[in-house]
């Protein structure tokens, strides 16, 4: 089974953003995304945005996942 974590995109750059998830700050590829800007909330999983979600769907993945731990 693959996990994604849900982050929230603070900056953009040339095909990398900056995403901040839970307050671990990492950088990511975005190459799969289009349209994405700063406040945007993504899926990432081994260093890549996956899938753009909305605030809702981080705040429900951050109670599953304080579930599971």
């Amino acid at each position: 089974m693959c996990v994604g974590l849900s982050a929230k995109v603070v900056k953009i750059e040339k095909g990398t953003a900056l995403v901040d998830a839970s307050g671990a700050k990492r950088e990511v590829s975005v190459s799969l995304l289009k349209d994405l800007e700063p406040g945007d909330y993504v899926m990432v999983h081994a260093g890549i945005a996956i899938a753009k979600i909305t605030d809702e769907d981080d705040s429900e993945t951050d109670l599953l996942m304080e579930e599971l731990l």
